[in-house]
């Protein structure tokens, strides 16, 4: 499919606070320091740092520490001050980080997977450090005695990792597109169940506990919203990126999704909207507005004398169309479409600039983002790139 025009940017823009350069390879993950003017990261380059905003206005390493394989994830935890390291070779290591974040004393690494890191979650409550890798495994660990308690296979390499404490329910987005909820007891693991909506890998997860509700971006460019609670069943998709999504973040208070991907889109989305589920595509061998057969329909092309047409699909309506039955092309926000996308003549006619009216926001942030950090206290976004660099910005603009 050739790519979707990107949306035009609204006019309130995330602001430019800062950039942290300094990094020899892709920042893989990168953290604010509550209530700090500091950042931490890891990076493929090996390193641990820790940024502070030094009196020029500009951050400098407090930090700086080597570890003995890439940094591919990490998990911070401001109450502990504890940072969960996940590295190139399977290990996890977790350091303390000193009050004033001039020191980094480990405390213990163990051997979680037999190849890459892909995600880590620390979960106080618990005393929990959940982890996927790309052994195609998802397993959870004693943070205190760094004990394994359990694991699970998973279909494919998985990126995609969540956890709601209140039903101990863990949801894993893998490789192959699919996600799967898990049900964790101390030291075992029950398959709730799965789902599969996306054509691509899922690469972020993002979970509401609120709402109840679990955001999975893909590489097929698209995020699909999936109610777990009131509506169980329903699936909301977003499109807003024209490559693949890396990373999701959610404004709690004001009910805003933040997707950024590589093609360097920041994209807020207004969650506090009534949507609508995008329709199932219909089968039909033959034009369900003319008519017409489709190419394959040798039989009706005969018995007509007919030339086949090729099948399309309207993304209101979801019947089977020719081209001339869907010569428009519309913005359909409330399902998601940012963009405009095919639908048939009659949808076009009764699609009002009302149901027209954009949904989200759009920034260029000049750089191919791989991850996002939200502080809502502050209403700063930070983004980490494949450039090696990592910005900061205000979203208070746009988040309010």
């Amino acid at each position: 499919m050739a790519a979707q025009p990107q949306p035009k940017a609204l006019t309130r823009k995330p602001l430019l606070l800062n950039k942290v350069e300094g990094s020899q390879e892709v920042v893989n993950m990168a953290a604010i320091v509550p209530k700090e003017d500091g950042v931490i990261s890891v990076s493929e380059d090996r390193t641990v740092r820790v940024w502070l905003k030094r009196d020029s206005g500009q951050y400098w390493p407090s930090i700086y520490h080597a570890m003995p394989s890439p940094c591919s994830c990490m998990s911070f935890n401001p109450e502990t001050r504890r940072l969960s390291i996940g590295l190139d070779n399977g290990t996890i290591s977790e350091f303390i980080l000193s009050e004033d974040y001039n020191k980094m004393t480990l405390v213990k690494s163990y051997q979680a997977h037999q190849s890459r890191v892909m995600m880590i979650l620390f979960v106080l409550e618990m005393e929990w450090v959940l982890s996927t890798g790309q052994d195609k495994n998802f397993t959870w660990h004693c943070s205190e005695s760094g004990q394994r308690l359990g694991g699970y296979r998973t279909s494919a390499g998985a990126c995609g990792l969540q956890f709601d404490v209140e039903t101990r329910h863990v949801f894993v987005g893998d490789h192959s597109g699919q996600v799967t909820i898990l049900k964790l007891e101390q030291e075992s693991c029950s398959l709730v169940t799965t789902f599969k909506g996306h054509t691509g890998g899922v690469t972020a997860l993002c979970w509401d506990p609120i709402q109840r509700v679990l955001f999975s971006g893909s590489s097929d460019h698209s995020i699909i919203m999936w109610d777990i609670g009131g509506r169980k069943g329903t699936a909301i998709e977003l499109q807003g990126h024209n490559d693949k999504v890396q990373s999701l973040s959610y404004a709690h208070h004001t009910r805003q999704l933040i997707s950024c991907g590589a093609d360097g889109g920041i994209v807020v989305w207004n969650m506090d909207v009534e949507r609508q589920e995008t329709p199932e595509w219909l089968d039909s061998d033959s034009c369900q507005k003319c008519d017409q057969p489709f190419f394959w329909n040798f039989k009706q092309m005969w018995d007509s004398k007919k030339i086949g047409l090729r099948q399309h699909h309207c993304r209101k309506c979801g019947k089977a169309v020719c081209g001339k039955c869907s010569s428009k092309r519309s913005s359909i926000p409330l399902m998601g479409f940012e963009f405009e996308v095919r639908v048939c003549d009659s949808c076009h006619e009764s699609i009002t600039d009302e149901e027209r009216a954009p949904t989200a926001t759009f920034h260029d942030s000049k750089h191919n983002i791989v991850h996002v950090h939200f502080d809502a206290t502050r209403g700063w976004l930070l983004t980490s790139g494949t450039d090696k660099v990592i910005k900061l910005w205000d979203m208070t603009p746009v988040v309010s």
